[in-house]
């Protein structure tokens, strides 16, 4: 693959990345909210949440990081399934086989760290997979303490199947506070008030 093709072939990626901004979250439809969260969204703050988890854990933070960035990638093709959809459909297998066709015209250098990264997390066998997976669970715990600050009493559901499945220590701890902290808490105090 020429220079050319190799740039082609990322700014194509780029675009179906962009398509994540159009994936709304198939757990917030089932809980019937007004403006669901987008793939995009969730994606972006899991990475935020995987470079801290990283970092609490004394582990390769920016890997952890960047697994999480990408991990919902696939979604741009086949969109995000909730659970009750993941009943009739072999999610794994359709997740693995999207991200890896994504990938796939990549230049060979970032195709095989993508599908490498990719694997650790759908596998749990390096400490940075676990941790990428917990940011992506303690992702869904903070939309999820925000939906249920608005009114949707089922979202504490999704908080509690979070508790359960989350592996690491810093990840415990952040359900622990998510649960405890009121979602507008971080800009209490900031307003500044004239007379």
């Amino acid at each position: 693959m020429n220079e050319n093709e190799k740039i082609k072939e990322i700014v194509k990626y780029l675009f179906e990345a962009g398509q994540l901004s159009e994936v709304k979250r198939g757990g917030d439809l089932l809980l019937g909210i007004d403006n669901p969260q987008t793939v995009a969204e969730h994606s972006f703050r899991a990475g935020v949440v995987g470079y801290f988890i990283g970092k609490l854990e004394g582990i390769n933070a920016e890997k952890v990081a960047l697994i999480a960035l990408f991990n919902d990638m696939h979604e741009s093709r086949i969109g995000d399934l909730h659970k009750i959809a993941q009943r009739y459909v072999d999610q794994n297998k359709a997740e693995k086989n999207a991200f890896e066709e994504q990938a796939g015209k990549l230049p060979d250098g970032i195709k095989k760290e993508l599908i490498a990264n990719f694997h650790s997390l759908q596998s749990d066998k390096t400490p940075e997979g676990v941790a990428a997976r917990d940011a992506d669970l303690i992702e869904n715990a903070l939309q999820y303490k925000e939906y249920l600050e608005k009114g949707h009493k089922e979202a504490q559901n999704w908080i509690n199947n979070v508790r359960k499945l989350v592996k690491t220590k810093a990840a415990k701890q952040m359900v622990n506070a998510i649960e405890k902290t009121d979602s507008h808490s971080w800009w209490k105090g900031l307003k500044k008030i004239e007379r």
